[in-house]
């Protein structure tokens, strides 16, 4: 009997820890995605920061000043000082500029999002998809949890602000949002070696 309790204790701990030991894949996944979240909390933590200090300064306007002139150029330094083979972006179905509309593959995640949200599901903290044997996307779903981004990409009240918006963004598709919409997502790339 004291044979087969010591057995079943060494075969319970040899399976704990095998559990707990990770293979090649799940280390490496766990790596991407620390990679992943790191770089989109930089984008999001550098822009947000930018974006509050225009709102501060000069209101809608200066922050629409911004984003016109500012937040593309950010972005792009924001993935120069990330590692070497990360790159990070913000795309959306109702995108704004032209450089934030998704490609045919990131269209149908954000189309999933999207769907997910009409259906009134909670949607996921992110998404990892592997694109090929090195390259990995990972997707971060942005929503409007504040106030204050209605006021560029609600339902506009303000015909100054609007006017200079269809000025800068004649295709502007950005607009109509409510609280809690699903506004877009942040899409960090991670190329292995």
């Amino acid at each position: 009997m004291k044979l087969i309790q010591k057995l079943l204790i060494v075969g319970a701990s040899s399976s704990l820890l095998l559990a707990t030991t990770p293979d090649k894949e799940t280390s490496q996944m766990q790596e991407i995605l620390k990679v992943a979240q790191e770089s989109s909390a930089l984008l999001l933590k550098t822009l947000e920061k930018n974006m509050k200090e225009h709102m501060k300064a000069g209101g809608p306007m200066d922050a629409l000043n911004f984003c016109s002139d500012e937040a593309y150029d950010l972005t792009n330094s924001v993935t120069k000082n990330l590692p070497e083979g990360v790159a990070v972006k913000r795309i959306s179905n109702k995108y704004r500029s032209a450089a934030n509309a998704p490609s045919k593959s990131e269209k149908k995640i954000l189309d999933s999002f999207e769907n997910l949200q009409d259906l009134n599901v909670t949607l996921p903290p992110y998404l990892i998809q592997k694109v090929d044997e090195t390259t990995f996307k990972y997707y971060k779903p942005l929503t409007i949890e504040k106030q204050v981004c209605l006021k560029c990409h609600g339902d506009l009240k303000e015909s100054a602000l609007k006017s200079a918006i269809a000025e800068r963004y004649p295709l502007d598709k950005a607009l109509g949002y409510k609280m809690h919409d699903l506004r877009g997502v942040v899409v960090v790339t991670i190329t292995t070696k």
